[in-house]
């Protein structure tokens, strides 16, 4: 049997060690959700990194894998790293994973390049004027031999065509996910949603507590508070507010414009219009752009 460990750092994820092909842990491990890494060539806890140790599940593969036989260490880490290391490694990662299928992309046209060709070639080679199989004569085999090879051919170009449209989707997504972490819009409701995180554990721990994940969470309010900071500063995002904006103003929305029905410290109420024929409440950072009527002589 098998002397494993089972790791937990906020840098790698959950990770089991000591596992080989046979040994019975793999029908354990993904009966419990584990999935195996081909890149790291070990199982792992999918979403793991960054987070918390889901304990229960560490004790549940243990107890399994011990029940079978095997012996399993637990070591586990919850030091939490800083969230501007985080963003940054999430960052270079998603950027050799767009690099990685743009490549993946480029062989994939190539190849249908070359499978287009070969079945242009098996076309060519078929008689001209679209000439019918002459059943009975000499040319008979030579013509279906050279009828199935262009098919063939055919059949070949139009897979290796799909597959490379498929590729260079999933490249144009991830070049495009490495941006949009940083939109103004995803920022501000990042930080909306981790300000509701942490007033939540701080009901559940204490406004002082020291908790690890409370911590993490305040260290991740205000990175990205620090990025919207940044992004208000330069221009990238918009700022309004009640002190800006009153009612009767117009705020565009999206890409259209809107009459400002009343302001609130967080939100605004525009009037019914036909783009909302009952009118919306939205957040302060979703506004594009504004124009102030002019007050009354």
């Amino acid at each position: 049997m098998a002397e494993l460990t089972i790791t937990h750092t906020h840098q790698d994820g959950t990770l089991i060690d000591g596992t080989s092909r046979g040994d019975g842990t793999a029908e354990i491990l993904k009966g419990l959700g584990w999935r195996w890494g081909r890149s790291i060539q070990t199982w792992y806890v999918t979403r793991s990194r960054d987070q918390m140790a889901k304990t229960s599940l560490i004790t549940a593969t243990a107890a399994a894998l011990e029940q079978a036989g095997h012996t399993v260490t637990i070591e586990i880490d919850n030091t939490p790293r800083d969230a501007a290391t985080v963003e940054a490694d999430k960052a270079e990662h998603a950027a050799a994973r767009a690099a990685a299928l743009a490549e993946k992309a480029d062989r994939r046209e190539a190849a249908a390049l070359g499978a287009a060709a070969r079945s242009r070639a098996a076309h060519e080679a078929l008689p001209p004027m679209g000439e019918p199989i002459k059943v009975g004569h000499h040319s008979e085999a030579r013509h279906r031999r050279a009828a199935d090879r262009a098919w063939n051919a055919w059949s070949k170009e139009v897979a290796a065509d799909k597959t490379a449209h498929e590729a260079r989707r999933r490249a144009r997504e991830a070049e495009a996910a490495t941006g949009a972490r940083n939109n103004p819009v995803t920022v501000a409701n990042r930080i909306e949603n981790l300000a509701a995180d942490v007033r939540a554990l701080e009901r559940l721990h204490g406004a002082d507590s020291d908790h690890p994940q409370l911590q993490q969470l305040r260290d991740q309010l205000t990175y990205w508070q620090n990025v919207r900071a940044e992004q208000v500063a330069a221009g990238i995002a918009t700022n309004y507010g009640p002190d800006t904006v009153r009612a009767g103003d117009l705020i565009k929305i999206g890409s259209a414009w809107f009459i400002v029905q009343r302001v609130n410290r967080k939100t605004v109420r525009v009037q019914p219009n036909q783009f909302s024929p009952l009118g919306r409440t939205i957040p302060w950072y979703k506004v594009r752009a504004h124009r102030p009527v002019p007050e009354k002589a």
